[in-house]
């Protein structure tokens, strides 16, 4: 069998070693793959699109891949470029270099004569360089090949003296000195470019919105208790990341489907989020938010993605905070406990709504959204002197044929379409809370067991797809968005990669001294970590025991405070528990007088 892999980010080459080391795991011969990258070096967004201090917002624990650990002193969150340097090895480490090619961008992908694809691809290191074909019984399509930035208009915006996307932004200097920025968008990348243009010589820093944002914590919230008795944080203790916090016991794992597919987990979560966010910092729209707060309709943990670049959020809350700490309730609260607050040494971030428009003259005309931010500048004459439009991108697929499908029209675990499973698509779903890149590590094995042998994966059930699918608006503009937990469990379930309860007991018990404890534990209070999925299985390996009870239970064990523990661990397990062992129960009464609906199954 011949792959071709379209993308050399994370999802590319994580799906290229499977590839390549499939024989050593399932029945079948080894699998040649090529995977093709136009740039000249490996590493996707990572390494193309970034800038000065960029730093990744998931943890390490979690989006570094199952069986290629990081450095035991890389911090919990790495930069952009140590995470680069991570791809690199893991090349290494898995011989993946000689399967790589690099400046080599597909052209077309045709249907070959006698079945499967032909891929061309021209050399853009060499000047009209000839196409050259490569023939393929499956690609893995893993880059959109034309990211293009997304770029709104605006009537006078080139009366702006300088105007560009943050695909072309890459360092402090770009700001100048003594300059006015006004950053349109205020996703990770937006909250990342104004928190620098705050702390660069600027005149004046100014974020634009259209409907408001959800700034997360990337750490458990580790509040003050009792401030009021001059308690202080501890500056030496960083509590463990959000996105490896969460128990799966009875969230994700060994939950009854009636209660997986029921709203009723994400109320919980909902309120949840809410009220500790009120709780620690004052606000139940972001943690320290005091302005730019979702839209009511909007905001439910259903339908949200979380901005877990939370840099900006002090100095964008800074005009707002003294007037929204005032109220008696508050001074109560922030007494008892509050998360800390940081310095912003007079700085501040101005939120500003979206704009209408820019005047002959360069005047910024805001659009009136009736909120607070909008009220604060209506009389202000604001000309920035620099424009970024932190706006996005489209990506396209311009090698694919019209009757090709695209990421939108798959309809099996949003990896594959049923008419044609040689065709996958790895890495294009965007968690709520968590990583892409392991995501994409769960979909390169199901995808890959999938080509070798179809019945091992067996009928793959739609009514297991609406629970970890997130559940927008239908004028949302993004549509593919997962539940990063309920997927993960979801694709190891389909690979019968997940653990039954005396499974779990027993590789705990058979695993030295300790490992009778730490090994459950970790399965029940640790988030969906790959390497849980690689005990049992087709892609079983042998060393994920030891990166369980190793390095993953001391993430586990240092989530403290109540927060972690009962909150994120003690309450969700009791609640969920007692409705899943009840409704598992009186399961055959259920099923008598309200049957599961089942949909046509899917291979």
């Amino acid at each position: 069998m011949r792959v071709a892999v379209i993308g050399a980010g994370p999802s590319g080459l994580v799906t290229l070693k499977y590839l390549i080391t499939a024989h050593k795991f399932l029945d079948t011969e080894p699998i040649e793959a090529t995977l093709f990258e136009s740039e000249d070096a490996i590493g996707g967004t990572f390494a193309h699109r970034t800038y000065e201090d960029a730093e990744l917002v998931s943890s390490k624990q979690l989006t570094t891949f199952s069986d290629f650990r990081p450095n035991a002193d890389d911090p919990d969150f790495l930069s952009a470029e140590r995470y680069v340097e991570y791809l690199k090895d893991y090349c290494t480490h898995f011989n993946l270099w000689p399967h790589i090619k690099l400046s080599s961008r597909v052209t077309s992908v045709r249907s070959g004569v006698k079945g499967g694809h032909v891929v061309s691809y021209v050399d853009t290191a060499t000047p009209d360089s000839h196409p050259a074909e490569y023939e393929c019984n499956a690609l893995a399509v893993c880059s959109g090949l034309h990211v293009t930035p997304n770029i709104p208009t605006f009537e006078g915006i080139e009366n702006i003296p300088e105007v560009f996307h943050s695909a072309d932004f890459r360092a402090k200097s770009q700001f100048g000195v003594d300059k006015t920025v006004l950053i349109l968008g205020t996703g990770e990348t937006g909250m990342d470019v104004a928190y620098m243009a705050v702390n660069s010589p600027t005149k004046r820093v100014l974020l634009s919105h259209r409907d408001g944002f959800l700034c997360a914590p990337k750490r458990v919230p580790d509040p003050v208790i009792l401030p009021i008795l001059g308690n202080k944080s501890d500056p030496t203790h960083f509590n463990v990341p959000v996105d490896s916090s969460s128990a799966s016991l009875f969230d994700t794992a060994y939950v009854h489907h009636r209660l997986r597919d029921h709203m009723l987990l994400w109320e919980y979560y909902d309120f949840f989020i809410k009220s500790t966010l009120w709780l620690v910092g004052g606000s139940k729209y972001g943690l320290g938010q005091w302005i730019g707060g979702i839209s009511d309709g909007r905001y439910h943990a259903s339908k949200i993605f979380f901005n877990k670049s939370n840099k900006a959020m002090p100095y964008i809350s800074a005009p707002y905070r003294a007037e929204n700490e005032s109220s008696l309730l508050q001074r109560i609260r922030s007494s008892l406990i509050q998360v800390d607050i940081a310095d912003t040494h007079g700085r501040y971030i101005d939120l500003a709504p979206w704009p209408a428009s820019f005047s002959p003259s360069g005047t910024v005309n805001f659009t009136n959204n009736n909120r607070p931010e909008y009220t604060r500048l209506r009389h202000e004459r604001i000309e920035p002197d620099i424009v970024i439009l932190a706006t996005g991108y489209t990506q396209t697929f311009p090698f694919l044929t019209n009757s090709s499908p695209t990421p939108s029209a798959l309809d099996t675990r949003d990896i594959w379409h049923s008419s044609d499973p040689s065709v996958g698509f790895i890495g294009f779903i965007r968690p709520s809370f968590g990583a892409i890149p392991p995501l994409a590590e769960l979909q390169a094995q199901l995808w890959v067991l999938h080509l070798v042998s179809p019945s091992s994966v067996g009928l793959l059930d739609p009514a297991d797809e609406p629970q970890y699918r997130l559940k927008p608006a239908e004028t949302a503009r993004i549509q593919y968005g997962v539940d990063h937990e309920s997927y993960a469990y979801q694709l190891a379930v389909d690979m019968d990669a997940a653990m039954g309860v005396g499974e779990v007991l027993r590789e705990g018990w058979g695993y030295g001294t300790d490992g009778w404890y730490k090994l459950p534990l970790v399965w029940a209070l640790g988030a969906n970590f790959n390497a849980k999925f690689r005990v049992r299985g087709p892609w079983r390996w042998e060393g994920a025991r030891e990166v369980l009870v190793g390095e993953l239970w001391e993430t586990v064990a240092r989530r403290g405070g109540f927060f972690g523990h009962v909150t994120l661990s003690g309450l969700p397990m009791l609640v969920f528990g007692t409705i899943s062992l009840l409704l598992y129960l009186l399961d055959p009464l259920l099923e008598l007088v309200w049957p599961r609906k089942r949909a046509v199954m899917k291979q």
